[in-house]
């Protein structure tokens, strides 16, 4: 699985925008520099979140963005979806479209596995988990196997 810089950075810009939440909206510009993202990147993010009702925009000289719904409602899944689509496809189709015959066909129920603890995981986890640094314990315990940290 891939998390892509688009990915990347509209989590991140979710989280910025969880940890400043009573400080008022934010400008992109404050956003992208406080997590080091192109602006111009993060504009189209930010409108993407916006059109998928994760953040609010507020214009004028007081403006900027919020977030839509409180930092504990807000999945990772939930951000990943609005700027990416599902979370776990195969060549840009949807695990159970999928069809395989002979050797191949045990191939599937590996790809809903798959597509099954990549939910429990990014769906298990919130904006507000990570923002004060509180990871449900099945994650840390995931993150604390020495294998997860190496490159095989």
């Amino acid at each position: 699985m891939r998390i892509s810089a688009r990915a990347d950075y509209a989590v991140r810009a979710a989280l910025q925008l969880a940890a400043s939440r009573d400080a008022g909206p934010l400008k992109a510009e404050a956003i992208a520099d406080a997590q080091d993202i192109p602006h111009k990147f993060l504009e189209s993010i930010l409108n993407d979140m916006r059109r998928g009702g994760l953040v609010l925009s507020q214009r004028g000289g007081n403006g900027g963005y919020r977030l839509a719904k409180s930092a504990e409602s807000i999945s990772i899944a939930d951000v990943i979806r609005v700027v990416e689509g599902p979370l776990v496809s195969v060549r840009g189709v949807r695990p159970p479209e999928l069809c395989y015959t002979g050797p191949a066909e045990s191939l599937l129920p590996l790809w809903i596995a798959l597509r099954s603890n990549v939910r429990e995981i990014l769906e298990g986890v919130s904006l507000a988990d990570i923002a004060s640094a509180d990871l449900p314990a099945y994650v840390t315990a995931l993150a604390d196997t020495p294998k997860a940290w190496a490159n095989p």
